[in-house]
């Protein structure tokens, strides 16, 4: 029941933060996390190894770290637009088949989990129980980051390149249209 915990339905408001389910659900059903953490994945399966197990461990970790800044309030200029230009830096990544010493890609996708991190931080003292929310968001990160590189996996086909680097081109388009305004 811990994990479960949702708002009394007695307060129903707009963006009441619940327990696990709510949690574990908002990455999934919000397309400005949902491109930014499967491009991660993309990215990582597009680069080989280690990026493909760095850099999906990277982004949670320093995610949790943003989280728990967002908590005590720590200042952090621009989250919103870190968020959304997360979509179309990592999208044009896929896209060009950037190629960057690990440790430059490293750096990039952790500043972008501390974005998307601190955002949900702030939100997380509201939570009706924020330690089974935070545990929900960070599982349902790790899956999308999974699915990105499932998809990566197209690669190893003999067109599957141009598959996955549309999906690159596609991922900052949705990016670009979050910093627009226009999602």
């Amino acid at each position: 029941m811990i994990f479960a915990a949702t708002a009394a339905s007695a307060h129903p408001t707009q963006g009441v933060i619940g327990g696990f389910a709510s949690g574990f659900l908002h990455p999934i059903l919000g397309w400005d996390h949902v491109v930014a953490m499967v491009a991660v994945g993309l990215w990582g399966a597009f680069l080989g190894r280690p990026a493909i197990y760095l850099l999906p461990v990277i982004f949670p970790v320093v995610m949790s770290f943003g989280g728990a800044l967002g908590i005590v309030g720590g200042p952090i200029p621009g989250i919103e637009i870190g968020i959304d230009m997360s979509g179309i830096v990592l999208g044009l990544a896929v896209f060009f088949g950037a190629r960057p010493p690990i440790w430059i890609a490293s750096v990039l996708v952790g500043l972008f989990g501390l974005f998307h991190g601190y955002a949900h931080g702030v939100e997380l003292p509201e939570a009706a129980n924020p330690f089974a929310y935070a545990l929900g968001f960070v599982i349902a990160t790790g899956l999308l980051h999974l699915t990105g590189i499932a998809l990566g996996f197209l690669t190893l086909l003999p067109k599957g390149q141009y598959v996955v680097r549309a999906a690159g081109l596609g991922i900052s388009a949705v990016g670009a249209a979050f910093l627009l305004g226009y999602a």
